[in-house]
Protein backbone atom coordinates (compact mmCIF):
# COMPACT_ATOMS: atom_id res chain seq x y z
CA UNK A 1 0.00 0.00 0.00
CA UNK A 2 1.51 3.69 -1.10
CA UNK A 3 0.37 4.98 2.78
CA UNK A 4 1.56 2.79 4.82
CA UNK A 5 -1.83 2.04 6.66
CA UNK A 6 -5.33 2.92 7.10
CA UNK A 7 -4.82 4.00 10.25
CA UNK A 8 -3.77 7.53 11.75
CA UNK A 9 -0.43 6.93 10.30
CA UNK A 10 -2.12 6.58 6.63
CA UNK A 11 -4.28 9.36 7.20
CA UNK A 12 -1.89 12.05 8.02
CA UNK A 13 0.34 10.67 4.64
CA UNK A 14 -2.19 12.24 2.63
CA UNK A 15 -1.30 15.55 3.57
CA UNK A 16 2.24 14.73 3.83
CA UNK A 17 2.13 13.99 -0.01
CA UNK A 18 0.34 17.29 -0.68
CA UNK A 19 2.86 19.78 1.15
CA UNK A 20 5.66 17.56 -0.49
CA UNK A 21 4.63 18.30 -4.06
CA UNK A 22 4.08 22.08 -2.56
CA UNK A 23 7.87 21.86 -1.03
CA UNK A 24 9.12 20.10 -3.73
CA UNK A 25 8.36 23.62 -5.69
CA UNK A 26 10.48 24.90 -3.12
CA UNK A 27 13.20 22.99 -3.20
CA UNK A 28 13.30 23.97 -7.13
CA UNK A 29 13.19 28.06 -6.73
CA UNK A 30 10.14 28.46 -7.08
CA UNK A 31 8.05 28.72 -3.93
CA UNK A 32 8.40 30.47 -0.63
CA UNK A 33 5.01 30.17 1.67
CA UNK A 34 3.17 27.22 2.33
CA UNK A 35 -0.37 27.34 4.20
CA UNK A 36 -2.04 24.12 5.24
CA UNK A 37 -5.80 24.33 7.26
CA UNK A 38 -7.44 21.88 8.76
CA UNK A 39 -10.84 22.93 7.93
CA UNK A 40 -13.90 22.74 10.24
CA UNK A 41 -16.00 20.28 7.81
CA UNK A 42 -13.05 17.57 8.25
CA UNK A 43 -11.10 18.66 5.08
CA UNK A 44 -7.63 19.44 4.66
CA UNK A 45 -6.42 22.89 2.20
CA UNK A 46 -2.60 22.99 0.96
CA UNK A 47 -1.99 26.19 -0.71
CA UNK A 48 1.46 27.28 -2.29
CA UNK A 49 3.21 30.12 -4.19
CA UNK A 50 5.19 27.51 -6.37
CA UNK A 51 4.48 27.62 -10.51
CA UNK A 52 1.16 25.54 -10.26
CA UNK A 53 -0.01 22.49 -11.67
CA UNK A 54 0.54 22.67 -16.09
CA UNK A 55 -3.04 22.70 -17.15
CA UNK A 56 -2.05 22.74 -20.54
CA UNK A 57 -3.77 19.62 -22.96
CA UNK A 58 -1.42 16.30 -23.43
CA UNK A 59 -0.77 15.79 -26.66
CA UNK A 60 -1.28 12.19 -26.62
CA UNK A 61 -3.72 11.80 -24.10
CA UNK A 62 -6.02 15.03 -25.44
CA UNK A 63 -6.97 15.69 -21.70
CA UNK A 64 -5.32 18.76 -19.18
CA UNK A 65 -2.00 17.75 -17.46
CA UNK A 66 -3.45 18.43 -14.21
CA UNK A 67 -6.34 15.43 -14.87
CA UNK A 68 -3.47 13.47 -15.59
CA UNK A 69 -1.69 14.38 -12.85
CA UNK A 70 -4.94 13.41 -9.96
CA UNK A 71 -5.65 10.43 -11.75
CA UNK A 72 -2.83 8.74 -13.50
CA UNK A 73 -0.03 6.96 -11.37
CA UNK A 74 3.65 8.37 -12.34
CA UNK A 75 1.93 11.64 -14.10
CA UNK A 76 3.47 13.97 -12.14
CA UNK A 77 6.37 16.31 -12.85
CA UNK A 78 9.37 14.06 -10.66
CA UNK A 79 9.07 11.06 -13.50
CA UNK A 80 10.16 13.06 -16.06
CA UNK A 81 13.88 13.98 -14.80
CA UNK A 82 14.13 17.45 -15.47
CA UNK A 83 11.43 19.63 -13.49
CA UNK A 84 12.92 18.56 -10.29
CA UNK A 85 16.53 17.66 -9.25
CA UNK A 86 15.49 17.02 -5.56
CA UNK A 87 11.97 15.83 -4.31
CA UNK A 88 10.45 14.15 -1.54
CA UNK A 89 6.90 12.04 -0.72
CA UNK A 90 6.29 8.96 -2.99
CA UNK A 91 8.02 10.61 -6.22
CA UNK A 92 5.27 11.16 -8.16
CA UNK A 93 2.35 9.08 -7.73
CA UNK A 94 1.53 10.88 -4.45
CA UNK A 95 -1.20 13.33 -5.53
CA UNK A 96 -3.12 11.17 -7.38
CA UNK A 97 -3.13 8.18 -4.55
CA UNK A 98 -4.36 11.31 -2.26
CA UNK A 99 -7.08 11.25 -5.21
CA UNK A 100 -8.24 7.95 -4.93
CA UNK A 101 -8.49 7.51 -1.02
CA UNK A 102 -10.24 11.28 -0.85
CA UNK A 103 -14.03 10.94 -1.41
CA UNK A 104 -13.79 14.41 -2.79
CA UNK A 105 -11.07 16.91 -3.67
CA UNK A 106 -11.11 20.15 -5.14
CA UNK A 107 -8.36 21.75 -7.02
CA UNK A 108 -7.43 25.26 -8.27
CA UNK A 109 -4.79 26.47 -10.08
CA UNK A 110 -3.04 30.06 -10.74
CA UNK A 111 -0.84 29.86 -13.81
CA UNK A 112 -0.70 31.34 -17.58
CA UNK A 113 -2.81 34.34 -16.12
CA UNK A 114 -6.07 33.05 -14.94
CA UNK A 115 -7.19 30.91 -12.19
CA UNK A 116 -7.88 27.40 -13.21
CA UNK A 117 -10.77 24.94 -11.32
CA UNK A 118 -11.55 21.36 -11.47
CA UNK A 119 -13.73 19.15 -8.54
CA UNK A 120 -13.53 15.30 -8.09
CA UNK A 121 -15.71 13.26 -6.61
CA UNK A 122 -14.60 9.39 -5.74
CA UNK A 123 -11.60 9.92 -7.86
CA UNK A 124 -13.50 10.93 -11.18
CA UNK A 125 -13.32 14.75 -12.32
CA UNK A 126 -16.27 16.12 -11.55
CA UNK A 127 -16.15 18.56 -14.21
CA UNK A 128 -13.99 19.42 -16.74
CA UNK A 129 -11.27 21.84 -16.22
CA UNK A 130 -12.40 25.54 -15.93
CA UNK A 131 -10.78 28.53 -17.33
CA UNK A 132 -12.15 31.22 -14.60
CA UNK A 133 -11.06 35.03 -13.96
CA UNK A 134 -7.37 36.47 -14.86
CA UNK A 135 -5.05 36.66 -12.43
CA UNK A 136 -1.19 37.88 -11.79
CA UNK A 137 -0.46 35.68 -8.98
CA UNK A 138 0.80 31.63 -9.52
CA UNK A 139 0.55 28.54 -7.27
CA UNK A 140 -1.77 25.67 -6.37
CA UNK A 141 -4.28 25.16 -4.05
CA UNK A 142 -5.54 21.05 -3.37
CA UNK A 143 -8.61 20.50 -0.65
CA UNK A 144 -9.50 16.70 0.02
CA UNK A 145 -11.85 15.04 2.08
CA UNK A 146 -10.17 11.44 3.14
CA UNK A 147 -13.26 8.70 2.23
CA UNK A 148 -14.05 7.54 5.74
CA UNK A 149 -15.05 4.10 4.25
CA UNK A 150 -11.52 3.42 3.50
CA UNK A 151 -9.98 5.04 6.72
CA UNK A 152 -10.75 3.86 10.14
CA UNK A 153 -10.78 7.27 11.03
CA UNK A 154 -10.56 10.68 9.56
CA UNK A 155 -9.82 13.57 12.63
CA UNK A 156 -6.58 14.86 11.89
CA UNK A 157 -3.89 15.98 14.90
CA UNK A 158 -2.99 19.45 14.56
CA UNK A 159 0.31 18.81 16.95
CA UNK A 160 1.44 15.73 14.62
CA UNK A 161 0.66 18.36 11.41
CA UNK A 162 2.57 20.98 12.91
CA UNK A 163 5.61 19.17 14.72
CA UNK A 164 5.95 17.16 10.91
CA UNK A 165 5.86 20.99 9.08
CA UNK A 166 7.52 22.86 12.01
CA UNK A 167 10.65 20.42 10.65
CA UNK A 168 10.43 20.14 7.30
CA UNK A 169 10.38 24.15 7.47
CA UNK A 170 13.82 23.89 9.53
CA UNK A 171 15.19 21.73 6.44
CA UNK A 172 14.06 24.53 3.88
CA UNK A 173 15.80 27.18 4.84
CA UNK A 174 13.73 30.56 4.36
CA UNK A 175 10.17 28.51 3.65
CA UNK A 176 7.85 30.17 5.66
CA UNK A 177 4.98 27.24 6.92
CA UNK A 178 1.70 28.36 8.38
CA UNK A 179 -0.43 25.65 10.13
CA UNK A 180 -4.27 26.62 10.57
CA UNK A 181 -6.95 24.52 13.03
CA UNK A 182 -10.34 26.57 12.02
CA UNK A 183 -12.04 23.24 13.55
CA UNK A 184 -12.06 25.26 16.90
CA UNK A 185 -14.80 28.24 17.42
CA UNK A 186 -11.50 30.43 18.09
CA UNK A 187 -9.03 29.01 14.77
CA UNK A 188 -5.39 28.50 16.01
CA UNK A 189 -2.57 29.58 13.66
CA UNK A 190 1.27 28.88 13.93
CA UNK A 191 3.85 30.16 11.47
CA UNK A 192 7.73 28.45 10.93
CA UNK A 193 10.04 30.18 9.08
CA UNK A 194 13.67 29.99 9.74
CA UNK A 195 16.34 31.70 8.18
CA UNK A 196 19.39 29.80 9.59
CA UNK A 197 17.41 26.36 8.31
CA UNK A 198 19.29 22.79 9.64
CA UNK A 199 21.68 25.43 11.93
CA UNK A 200 18.57 26.33 13.67
CA UNK A 201 16.90 22.98 13.77
CA UNK A 202 20.43 21.99 15.62
CA UNK A 203 19.72 25.17 18.35
CA UNK A 204 15.92 23.70 18.47
CA UNK A 205 17.45 20.19 19.60
CA UNK A 206 19.99 21.66 22.11
CA UNK A 207 18.03 24.60 23.76
CA UNK A 208 16.91 22.10 26.92
CA UNK A 209 20.25 20.99 27.15
CA UNK A 210 23.60 22.36 27.82
CA UNK A 211 25.78 23.03 24.52
CA UNK A 212 29.69 22.50 25.16
CA UNK A 213 30.45 25.44 22.60
CA UNK A 214 28.28 28.03 21.33
CA UNK A 215 28.48 28.19 18.22
CA UNK A 216 26.91 25.28 15.88
CA UNK A 217 29.04 23.58 13.32
CA UNK A 218 27.39 24.25 9.71
CA UNK A 219 28.50 22.90 5.92
CA UNK A 220 27.56 22.21 3.13
CA UNK A 221 29.01 21.17 -0.35
CA UNK A 222 27.31 20.38 -3.60
CA UNK A 223 28.26 17.93 -6.61
CA UNK A 224 26.63 17.24 -10.15
CA UNK A 225 23.43 15.90 -8.86
CA UNK A 226 24.18 15.31 -5.12
CA UNK A 227 23.75 18.25 -2.08
CA UNK A 228 24.56 17.53 1.28
CA UNK A 229 24.27 19.62 4.56
CA UNK A 230 25.64 19.19 8.11
CA UNK A 231 24.98 21.16 11.30
CA UNK A 232 26.15 19.67 14.65
CA UNK A 233 26.50 20.67 18.31
CA UNK A 234 27.66 18.66 20.90
CA UNK A 235 26.04 19.36 24.40
CA UNK A 236 26.25 17.66 27.64
CA UNK A 237 24.28 15.24 27.79
CA UNK A 238 24.79 11.22 27.89
CA UNK A 239 22.92 10.15 25.00
CA UNK A 240 23.40 10.65 20.85
CA UNK A 241 20.57 12.76 19.19
CA UNK A 242 21.46 12.35 15.45
CA UNK A 243 18.83 13.14 12.53
CA UNK A 244 19.30 11.93 8.89
CA UNK A 245 17.19 13.09 5.95
CA UNK A 246 17.60 12.23 2.24
CA UNK A 247 15.28 14.46 0.05
CA UNK A 248 13.80 16.04 3.12
CA UNK A 249 12.50 12.84 4.15
CA UNK A 250 13.62 11.24 7.84
CA UNK A 251 15.60 8.42 7.20
CA UNK A 252 15.22 7.01 10.96
CA UNK A 253 17.04 3.66 10.41
CA UNK A 254 20.11 5.57 9.00
CA UNK A 255 21.77 4.79 5.52
CA UNK A 256 25.12 5.16 4.28
CA UNK A 257 24.87 8.84 4.00
CA UNK A 258 24.96 8.52 8.24
CA UNK A 259 27.55 6.09 8.41
CA UNK A 260 29.86 8.54 6.12
CA UNK A 261 29.13 11.04 7.79
CA UNK A 262 30.44 9.22 11.20
CA UNK A 263 33.40 8.04 9.68
CA UNK A 264 34.68 10.86 8.31
CA UNK A 265 33.91 12.75 11.44
CA UNK A 266 35.63 10.65 13.52
CA UNK A 267 38.75 10.41 10.79
CA UNK A 268 38.74 14.51 11.16
CA UNK A 269 39.00 13.97 14.81
CA UNK A 270 41.65 11.58 15.46
CA UNK A 271 44.02 13.30 12.81
CA UNK A 272 43.26 16.76 14.86
CA UNK A 273 44.02 14.77 17.98
CA UNK A 274 47.76 13.35 16.35
CA UNK A 275 48.17 17.16 15.12
CA UNK A 276 47.86 18.83 18.26
CA UNK A 277 49.67 16.15 20.08
CA UNK A 278 46.42 15.43 22.04
CA UNK A 279 47.02 11.94 20.81
CA UNK A 280 50.50 9.60 20.86
CA UNK A 281 50.73 7.33 17.96
CA UNK A 282 51.05 4.57 20.07
CA UNK A 283 47.26 5.86 21.73
CA UNK A 284 44.33 3.91 20.99
CA UNK A 285 42.39 6.13 18.33
CA UNK A 286 38.62 7.09 19.59
CA UNK A 287 36.06 4.95 17.47
CA UNK A 288 32.63 6.56 16.31
CA UNK A 289 31.32 5.63 19.65
CA UNK A 290 33.83 8.15 21.44
CA UNK A 291 32.65 11.42 19.42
Amino acid sequence: MYIGSTGERGLHHLVWEVVDNAVDEALAGHCDRIVVSLLADGGIRVIDNGRGIPVDMHPVEKRPAVELVMTTLHAGGKFDGESYAVSGGLHGVGISVVNALSHRLDVEIKRDGFVWTQPYVNTAPAKPLHKGDRTNEHGTMVTFWADPTIFEETVYSFETIKSRLQEMAFLNRGLTIVVRDERDETPVEVTYHYAGGIEDFVRHLNSSKGASHKSVIGFSGEVKGMAAEVAMQWNDSYGESVYTFANTINTHEGGTHEEGFRAAVTTVINKYAVDKKLLKDKDERLTGDDV
